[in-house]
């Protein structure tokens, strides 16, 4: 079953390049999405009851941690296949396509190219989910780049163009330092006597784990140091976040909202890997507070650019960088913080997988990125208007949503642990990021419909279906955890908890 989540994206993806029927590949992308939600609830159903699947002699060998990321990539990757089948339909009856940004004229890139890359870049993720390898953990991350790519640079234009080049080379960069920590990570078990890494045990994090107390601890710092450095800046974490604001822009927003919601927590994960075998070694206050420095230092950043930001999708992009801040600040506390942070990551992917979906509807309705161009969206698309006031209240971590509860729980991390200046800065961040998030949004709701908009026909289903189930999901989270999901969700906080 293990094999089935990377080969059932890998085949679909081969066949609709082999096809490239525009209608087969749209309905081709939900069932094979609607598959691999089975196989990853299954994976986690097995996971929950305390078995260890295993596959591909050891390759696939999910725990609780990766599979609570596989399952959220899983299900986030429905939603967006089920958005994608109107979305395309509407790309394939444009007679005509302009750039937003300068009204040039653009073409898009093969529909059969792009539904491929994503179930591509879904394989990519369940690689990274489920892998205890180190070495496959880090391939599976480069390949999600390289699948993810051609869906940034979907419309051809030179913005679009510009945000894919510099996703490409920013990220890669930071795969090849996490390349380097990883190589670190193997000299630090070094053994002049031949008693290393047994080659059948080679880059497993299990291992580590077991033999941490061999390690040499100055290359077991510098090759975490190597590890933050290079995933944080897949993750987004500041001031390596550079390219997460122009490929969020540029991307089509079901595309953004796997970005956000999907592929950033697969950085994470790379990050926690190394952080359990810190902590395996006694060094967990210095990976922890490395990561509570980061986290900390991401949530100053994202408070900074998003007050006064006019382009709602980069407004997103730097929520991103916030709620990778706060991801960070939890696991690098531990305790009470750790699960909140664990309950924060599935609450922010549901979110934001929402609002990018929703931002999709708003572009392609009023055709501008600016919000101060907007107005009167409660009138014109009120379904997405009263769901885009609802994912801002979740986001920005009101109740009774998710992320409120999640971001109290950590902050009860903080104050168990007598973090009273961490937790000062913490609140204050969330408020000047509530604040400008809030006038962005609200100035985008309010007011009277644009007398020069012109009228259109309603807004369809598939445009509207999956992030109204994505917020009635994040709105249950804050009224009811239920106990099965809170129990995963410490299984899971055990493991980056020491």
């Amino acid at each position: 079953m293990l094999e089935a989540l990377l080969f059932l994206p890998l085949g679909a993806g081969l066949i609709m390049l082999l096809v490239g029927n525009a209608a087969f590949c749209r309905g081709l992308l939900p069932l094979t999405a609607l598959g691999h939600v089975t196989l990853s609830l299954l994976t986690v159903a097995r996971v929950a009851r305390g078995e260890q699947p295993c596959a591909l002699g050891g390759l696939l060998a999910p725990d609780a941690l990766g599979a609570l990321f596989l399952a959220l990539a899983s299900l986030l990757f429905l939603a967006a296949s089920i958005y994608a089948v109107g979305y395309l339909r509407e790309e394939e009856n444009l007679e005509e396509r302009t750039c937003i940004q300068d009204g040039r004229p653009f073409t898009n890139a093969p529909e059969r190219r792009f539904t491929a890359c994503l179930c591509f870049f879904l394989a990519a993720m369940s690689l990274v989910t489920t892998t205890p390898h180190l070495g496959a953990l880090w391939v599976g991350i480069e390949a999600t780049t390289l699948s993810s790519a051609p869906l940034i640079y979907f419309h051809r234009h030179r913005h679009s163009l510009e945000a894919t080049w510099k996703y490409l080379i920013i990220c890669s960069v930071g795969i090849a330092l996490a390349l380097l920590g990883n190589i670190l990570l193997s000299v630090a078990f070094y053994a002049p006597d031949g008693s290393g890494i047994p080659a059948g045990d080679m880059d497993q994090v299990g291992w580590f784990i077991r033999h941490a107390h061999t390690a040499a601890q100055p290359w077991l710092k510098a090759a975490f140091i190597f590890l933050l450095v290079g995933y944080g800046t897949k993750m987004g974490l500041a001031p390596l976040h550079n390219w997460l604001p122009d490929a969020h822009s540029q991307a089509p927003s079901l595309v953004s909202a796997l970005l956000s919601g999907a592929l950033l927590n697969c950085a994470l994960l790379g990050i926690l890997r190394g952080h359990q075998i810190m902590l395996a070694a006694d060094l967990g206050d210095f990976s922890g507070g490395l990561l509570v420095f980061f986290g900390l230092l991401s949530l100053i950043t994202a408070a900074i650019f998003i007050v006064g930001q006019g382009h709602y999708k980069r407004l997103l992009a730097y929520s991103s960088v916030e709620h990778m801040g706060i991801l960070a600040l939890g696991a690098g506390l531990g305790g009470l913080a750790a699960q909140g942070a664990l309950l924060h990551a599935v609450c922010h992917s549901l979110t934001k997988c929402m609002l990018f979906l929703l931002a999709g509807n708003i572009l392609a309705r009023y055709h501008t990125f600016s919000s101060y161009d907007i107005r009167g969206l409660r009138w014109t698309m009120p379904v997405t208007g009263a769901l885009w006031t609802a994912g801002f209240l979740a986001v920005a971590g009101s109740p009774p949503f998710g992320i409120f509860v999640s971001e109290f729980l950590i902050l009860k991390g903080m104050l168990a642990q007598d973090s009273y200046g961490v937790a000062a800065a913490y609140l204050t961040a969330l408020a000047v990021i509530f604040v400008g998030m809030s006038v962005a949004v609200l100035r985008m709701v309010q007011g009277n419909r644009p007398p020069d908009l012109p009228r259109s026909r309603h807004e369809t289903l598939l445009s509207v279906l999956p992030p109204l189930a994505l917020c009635l999901a994040v709105l249950t989270l804050g009224l009811w955890v239920p106990d099965r999901l809170w129990h995963f969700l410490q299984r899971g906080a055990a493991l980056i908890d020491g």
